[in-house]
């Protein structure tokens, strides 16, 4: 099993400093390259303090110029935000100034906020079509001039200047339905995949949306299955419901953002209090503590056999949950120095 890193410039309330949070951010980055991390993900967000990334080229590029081999990639480009040409541009030259380094992930997006405000009209359960044309078009200009008559996008014939370092940029889609699945497998795409708080069952989930995806593809090449949960290492297993506190706080900003009430204030969204929680079984310590990735070295290593079992290639490291800076370097620590050589 490799490991990659999801991590965003993430401010819960106005107590940190942006300056502070970036120099955090960049350091857990290089913890990483260091401790065997093979990718890093930077996403795309756009007005949210819990997640800073209104480009996620801008921020990899950063990250490039202080790494040496980690690679960099896109989790994800939301499709519906970009123009093709911009979009193939932007990639292109962030892999040119990294060496080579792009893993360009691309995705429908996540919050109907967002979309009111970078796509106004377009509701968040249609953004998948956009992604499906997106792609295609985006290679097509990496590869030379193309002209293209889409349904969402028209322009007469061009070219991605600059052109990507790399003569195949990976590519990756974000997948939960299963006709996303089906589209990966036809295009060649790796694959990664967030089962949220959900149990096991869920990651088993979409590996069977892979197996049927390939099942209904024959001769295609299996793609790369990577998991994405989030994680927080910690020394003592008395200490197991800090990383807990954090996620309740986080995951009930995530509602308000989810059901789209409009309630966020400067970039912070409201905590929605977990008795007004419809759905309070979502936030029960015990789950959260068991379905993430959460404990001593030892326990994580037990999580992750058992994703290796079911088929999973790759694991994503989720760091950002709200976490305090301090734990969340310690659980970095711990993770490359007793969790990776377990799968080495």
């Amino acid at each position: 099993m490799k490991f990659q890193l999801a991590i965003n410039l993430e401010r819960m309330d106005a107590s940190l400093s942006m300056e502070e949070v970036a120099r955090h951010t960049l350091e857990m980055v290089q913890m990483a390259e260091e401790g065997g991390f093979n990718i890093v993900w930077a996403a795309e967000h756009h007005a949210l303090e819990m997640t800073i990334a209104p480009n996620p080229f801008s921020i990899l590029t950063w990250w490039g110029a202080h790494t040496n081999k980690i690679r960099l990639g896109t989790a994800v480009a939301v499709a519906a935000y970009w123009h093709p040409i911009k979009l193939a541009g932007e990639a292109a030259f962030c892999d040119l100034v990294t060496g080579g380094r792009l893993e360009f992930g691309i995705g429908s997006g996540a919050y109907q906020r967002e979309f009111d405000r970078m796509a106004p009209g377009l509701k968040q359960s249609d953004a998948w079509r956009y992604m499906q044309e997106m792609l295609p078009a985006v290679q097509k200009l990496w590869a030379g001039d193309y002209e293209h008559k889409g349904e969402f996008w028209q322009f007469p014939v061009s070219t991605s200047v600059p052109k990507p370092l790399q003569a195949e940029v990976p590519v990756w889609i974000a997948a939960r339905a299963p006709i996303t699945y089906d589209f990966a497998v036809k295009n060649g795409c790796s694959i990664m995949a967030w089962p949220l708080t959900r149990d096991m069952a869920e990651a088993e989930a979409y590996m069977g949306r892979l197996n049927d995806a390939m099942a209904a593809n024959p001769g295609k090449k299996r793609p790369t299955m990577a998991m994405m949960r989030h994680t927080a290492i910690y020394d003592r297993k008395e200490d197991w419901m800090v990383p807990v506190r954090a996620a309740q706080r986080q995951l009930s900003q995530f509602e308000n953002l989810f059901k789209n009430l409009g309630d966020v204030k400067d970039g912070f969204p409201k905590e929605i209090p977990f008795d007004q929680l419809g759905n309070r079984a979502e936030y029960d310590p015990d789950m959260l503590s068991r379905n993430l990735m959460f404990g001593t070295p030892d326990e994580a290593i037990a999580k992750l056999k058992a994703y290796e079992a079911i088929g999973v290639d790759e694991f994503i490291y989720y760091a950002s949950l709200g976490l305090g800076l301090k734990e969340q370097k310690r659980s970095m620590e711990l993770f490359c120095k007793e969790v990776i050589p377990a799968f080495r």
